[in-house]
């Protein structure tokens, strides 16, 4: 097992089922993701079952199961952004990187994800890569974004 983990799992008192979200929260905020190993392991020291862990984890949209990409692109989904084409942005996004949202490209440069709303609807519609913004987006415009994004990921 990790040192990490076993540092996050110490912060908890074995088998108290109570923190099984804020243990999954710690791990992926220092993984960045939850292996299939981490979940065990949490079952583990929890004496709860795998499948119930995945269950819960899968219940919440906050909880992811692959490392992001080097360039994590974020597509809002709120009202003005899907009135103003967001699904085709999304869509556009997803056949040039090759994958769909909340999934991660083979060589690890971009990993996509759906979000409810990034309070810019001004900007709608709107994505943002890495926590850079990037206003009125069309299919057009994602393309020269992305490209530019993969030259970053060349150097």
């Amino acid at each position: 097992m990790k040192t990490e983990i076993i540092d996050i799992l110490q912060k908890y008192p074995a088998g108290a089922k109570e923190n099984l979200i804020p243990i999954l929260q710690d791990i992926q905020g220092n993984e960045g993701f939850l292996s299939k190993g981490s979940v065990i392991e949490v079952g583990n020291y929890l004496s709860m079952p795998t499948s119930k862990i995945f269950g819960v984890a899968t219940f919440y949209n906050q909880f992811r199961f692959s490392p992001l990409g080097k360039f994590h692109i974020q597509v809002c989904r709120g009202t003005a952004c899907h009135v103003l084409g967001s699904l085709t942005v999304l869509e556009t996004i997803e056949k040039y990187v090759g994958v769909k949202a909340g999934s991660t490209s083979r060589d690890g440069i971009f990993s996509i994800e759906e979000v409810a709303c990034m309070g810019a609807c001004g900007l709608a519609p709107v994505i943002s890569v890495n926590g850079n913004f990037h206003a009125k987006v069309n299919s057009e415009s994602i393309k020269e974004i992305l490209d530019s994004y993969r030259k970053q990921a060349e150097l």
